[in-house]
Parts: structure tokens; sequence; C-alpha cells
């Protein structure tokens, strides 16, 4: 970008005049003279420079394509020639541990070439942390594919998802039976277990922050330490205290409790962390509207934090639903369906899953995996059922909420715009039916006109 500067000189009639010297005649020509704004010539101070070619932040040059292509080639080709030729080295496992570490050491080289130190660090680190992701990613997708797969002979049969195992045994078919009663044990002792954790969990963890003090450092110490609590011992805990002592017996709400005990944990720290999430500037700005601290938090730091925590919820949910031992401490194994969940055992779908495969029978083994893909498909149903309530982050509409704001702000408009015409149309009839009120001024009186006549024309008359 050039500057121009322009510099004004008054018109006089020396031509020798600057319109800049000393004087009485300058000032003169400075205050009453015209102007002219002179402009100076452009100085090109260089041929103008092309901006470079925007890059977007994800996309890899050739260089780090050539990198990554050479490494993933020479890694496992190092490999192979040392377990099938050089050593005698043998084993997937040892294979792969050894092309990946190849595959490290090979990329490095080839980043060093061309790269400094620093910058060979960031790319390494970032490759590991794409490669840890990879692992576990495909570790999910083994263990879904594996378990479906076992449980292929169990799953197209009908009577699998609504007959109960009170009539069949482990030499029977996969006609025979089903899982039904576990489906719903679980479905019931899930939801006693959500009903207790997500108020609880959720107030606990707005307690620790909005309240915050010495006790609420002991609540998360505990919160903390309860995360790692073995579940074994959560049904011992359930066993002595609810059973022994008041129930007496078995149930599906004692195992619900136990179940409690475990997700409680994670859905406190869970979201505790979110709530810490939430700006400080939105409380202070309820707080400067004159909302009280629990409005505030009910009417702002929740519903912006909503997201996160029905992610918390969910988190517990995975970790309570597929609790085994404190289900068969605390409600036992049945074969038949129950539906009251203060009387009597009432099982679950892994204690189900852990029941089967106790069996060497081919047939129970294969239900056993139905019931887990069961359970898998029953985790996912949960999860888009809670994505559904939470809805997206705040701030972020979907599509047809999108819709429904735009057509009440129309609908609103409409409703304005006809309250507005109404109010006008009242007016002009109040106006045109009311009586002119009398006016509160003083009548004004004629101007009086003195006419003054001659005294020689009233003597002629």
């Amino acid at each position: 970008m050039t500057t121009i500067t322009t510099f004004e000189k008054p018109v006089s009639g020396d031509p020798d005049d600057d319109g800049f010297g000393e004087g009485t005649q300058h000032d003169e020509d400075l205050d009453s003279g015209p102007r002219l704004t002179f402009i100076p010539p452009h100085v090109h101070e260089g041929a103008p420079t092309e901006p470079a070619p925007r890059r977007r932040l994800r996309e890899a040059t050739l260089d780090e394509r050539f990198n990554i292509i050479g490494a993933l080639v020479a890694g496992p080709t190092l490999a192979t020639l040392l377990f099938g030729w050089f050593t005698p080295l043998t084993g997937p496992i040892g294979w792969v541990v050894v092309a990946f570490i190849s595959f490290i050491g090979f990329y490095i080289l080839l980043v060093s070439l061309r790269s400094d130190r620093e910058e060979v660090k960031d790319r390494v680190l970032t490759v590991l942390l794409i490669s840890a992701g990879t692992v576990l990613f495909s570790a999910l997708v083994f263990v879904v594919i594996f378990t479906v797969s076992r449980g292929l002979e169990a799953l197209p049969h009908l009577n699998f998802f609504t007959q109960t195992m009170q009539f069949a045994g482990p030499l029977d078919g996969l006609d025979v039976g089903g899982i039904a009663h576990a489906i719903v044990g679980t479905l019931i002792q899930i939801s006693i277990a959500l009903l207790i954790t997500i108020p609880l969990g959720i107030t606990t963890a707005v307690f620790l922050n909005e309240i915050g003090g010495k006790f609420a450092r002991f609540v998360r110490t505990i919160s903390d330490a309860m995360t790692a609590l073995p579940s074994i011992v959560a049904g011992l805990f359930v066993y002595a205290a609810v059973i022994q002592l008041f129930t007496h017996q078995r149930s599906g709400f004692a195992a619900a409790i136990a179940i409690a005990v475990m997700m409680l944990p994670i859905i406190i720290r869970a979201s505790d962390v979110v709530l810490r999430l939430v700006p400080g500037n939105l409380r202070e700005a309820a707080y400067a509207l004159g909302s009280t601290r629990w409005r505030t938090v009910w009417e702002v730091v929740l519903p912006t934090a909503r997201s996160g925590l029905v992610t918390a919820v969910i988190l517990g949910t995975a970790r309570g639903i597929g609790e085994t031992s404190p289900v068969l401490l605390t409600s036992g194994i049945t074969a038949v369906m129950n539906l009251n969940p203060f009387e009597g055992p009432m099982i679950s779908l892994p204690l189900q899953v852990f029941d089967f495969v106790k069996s060497p029978q081919p047939t129970m083994i294969a239900r056993g995996f139905g019931t887990a893909a069961v359970l898998i498909s029953l985790v996912l149903l949960l999860f888009i059922v809670a994505r559904l309530i939470g809805g997206k982050g705040p701030g972020q509409l979907s599509d047809g909420q999108r819709r429904r704001v735009a057509q009440q702000s129309a609908d609103d408009l409409q409703r304005i715009t006809v309250m507005k015409y109404a109010l006008a149309q009242s007016v002009e009839a109040t106006q045109t039916a009311a009586p002119a009120p009398p006016s509160s001024a003083p009548p004004t009186q004629a101007p009086t006109t003195h006419v003054t006549t001659n005294n020689s024309e009233e003597t002629s008359q």
C-alpha cells in the first residue's frame, strides 16, 4: 500500500513566492488566497510480491508423503528379511513389533534429511499418536467383528430374543431358549442405577465446582479413589450392607445398588471436568443481571454443559452395564423371567454370558457370543439415545432446530405486527368516538379601531 501525502499551497501573484516564507504578506496569502493540492509522484519501492499459496493444515506435502510411504515400505520389508532370511525369529506378533520399530527408525532417518531436530521430534510424536489411535480403533473393531462372527449361529433365531432358558438345556439346539429374561433384567437394573447416579452424581459435581471448600476437596479425593474400586468389593459391600441387614434375599434392586456404586465415581469425575470448562464470564453475566447462584446453575451452567454431562452419563453407563461379579453376588443366576426387582434373583446380560460360556457345548458357547453381541448393540443403542437427548454443544443448532427457530421468529413477528395494527385501530376508534375537549384558552377579543376625525370636517357636516 502506498501512502499519498498532500501539501496545500496558496496562490499569490509573486512567481518566486513558495508560500512557506515568513512575513505578513505570506500570512495574509495563507489566510485569504485559494489553495491547491499537490500530489508527489509515486515512488516505486519494488515489484509487488505475490502472496504465497495457502496451505491447508491437514494437507500433507509431497515430502511428508514420501517419508511416510518410504518408511511404510522399508519397515515391513526389513522385518520380513529378519524373520525369513537372516535370523531365526518367528511369530506374527514379533514381526509386527519389529516392523513398527523399523518403520519409526526409517521415518526418523527420512525426516532428518531435510528437517531440523525440533521438526523431527514433532513428526515422530505425531506418527506415534496416530499409531496409538489406530491400534485402539483396530482393537475395538476386532472385538466387535470377532464377537459378532462367533455369535452368528444364534443371532438369526427369533426365539433367541423372545424366549427364556427355562425349558432349554445345554444339549438343546439353538431353536429352543433365549435371553429375553437377561435383556429385561439388564434394562431394569441399569434404569434403577441411572435413577440413583444421575441426580446424585451431577449434584455432587455442581457442589464441587460451585460451592467448593475443604469438604469439597475431601469429596473429590474420595470420588477419585473410588474410580479404582474393584467391582467385587462393591458387590461384597452391598451384600453385607443391604442383603444381610435388610432384604435377606438376593434381588435385582441390590444388583442395581452395586452397579450404582461403580457408576457414581465415573459420573462425578467426568461431570466435574465438564463443569470446569464452562466459561466464568457466563456466570458473571448472570450475576450481573441479578440472578441467584442456583438459578445461574440451573439456567446457565447446566444447559451450557449439557452435551458433556450426557457424555459423562454414557461413560458411567458403559462401566455399569458390563459388570458381572457384583450382579453375581447380589442378584444371582436364574433361567426364568423376573419383572420384580425387589424379590428373587434377576440375571443380566454379562452374567448370562458368563453362565453360557461355562458349558463346553458348542451351542451354549454360540449363545454366549450372541449374548455378548446383543450387549454391545444395547450399549450402542443407549449411546445413540443419549446423544439425541444431549444434542449438540452450546450455540450449535441442527438443521431442524434452525428451521424451528426461524419459524418461531416469523410467528413472533406476525403476532407483534397484528398486535400493533389492532392497537392502532383501537386508538383511532377511540379518538374518533370521543367529543372534542373544550378549549381552556381565554377567548380572543377583536382589536378596537380608533377613528380620529378632523374637527373641521365635523363642523361642516
